[in-house]
């Protein structure tokens, strides 16, 4: 069962970024998936196959049930390929913790979607083998024609993917070092007493600002000063988020706790 669509969401003046508030993350999720199976169909329907850049994390844990119930309910998803925006350094695909077991359990398998399609970064491999597999990743990415929407999470500290404060905004696929706070806002997939990685594989800025859509997640009071700063500061490199101001094609998704300090 789908959220009530007449819950219409409300658009936040004033803001540097075009934001859609909802009463809760549920329909912003709902409203998305909604969007996404517009994009496939819409695809499809010329022969195509469209292609998704895809985030990991509790945030968009909502969007995939949504996507999942959709395909139960005939909406194919076998065709669209994926790319994952990062992953751990040290992780293989099959640790619980991992983003490619994530994606796996909660949209990958239930929503039948095919394993050669969905692409995620490698974090098992050699450190000299490192650059060749992110210069791939980003051919590969190029080569589908590009992402045609890409889903975001914001981080505490404005990250989105694992690009830091500090990333340059002509920043492409790499390994980067991950702030202690990103690694303590992490720690709860982890077992107990298993340390999060210090590094990981992600999309750079560069390579996330060449998607035609971009949407961005951010819920709940503990992201409400990273999208105030979002919201209301301009571009630069100590809020990498903010690199989305002059994205063509860009909707925030927030709820009203995420926007209580802009009252």
């Amino acid at each position: 069962m789908h959220p009530d669509p007449s819950q219409t969401p409300r658009e936040l003046g004033g803001a540097r970024l075009r934001t859609l508030v909802v009463g809760e993350a549920l329909e912003a999720a709902a409203a998305l998936a909604e969007e996404i199976a517009t994009l496939v169909e819409g695809a499809r329907a010329e022969g195509q196959s469209a292609t998704l850049g895809l985030a990991t994390g509790e945030t968009p844990r909502e969007l995939y049930a949504q996507l999942v119930q959709r395909s139960r309910e005939g909406l194919d998803l076998s065709e669209v390929t994926t790319f994952n925006l990062d992953e751990y350094v040290g992780l293989a695909p099959d640790h619980p913790a991992s983003f490619a077991a994530f994606m796996r359990r909660n949209l990958f398998e239930p929503a039948g979607m095919s394993a050669e399609l969905t692409h995620s970064p490698d974090g098992t491999l050699s450190e000299h083998d490192y650059p060749l597999h992110c210069a791939e990743y980003e051919r590969a990415i190029t080569a589908t024609g590009g992402i045609d929407l890409q889903v975001l999470g914001l981080g505490r500290n404005g990250h989105i993917a694992f690009n830091e404060p500090g990333t340059a905004f002509d920043s492409r696929t790499r390994v980067a070092r991950l702030t202690e706070d990103t690694r303590a806002a992490n720690a709860g997939a982890f077992p107990d007493g298993e340390e999060v990685p210090r590094r990981a594989v992600t999309m750079g800025l560069a390579t996330i600002l060449e998607a035609r859509r971009v949407r961005l997640l951010a819920f709940g009071a503990s992201k409400a000063a990273a999208v105030e700063r979002l919201l209301r500061e301009p571009a630069r490199r100590e809020l990498p988020a903010s690199c989305l101001h002059g994205h063509p094609d860009i909707v925030v998704w927030v709820d009203e706790a995420a926007v209580q300090r802009l009252r």
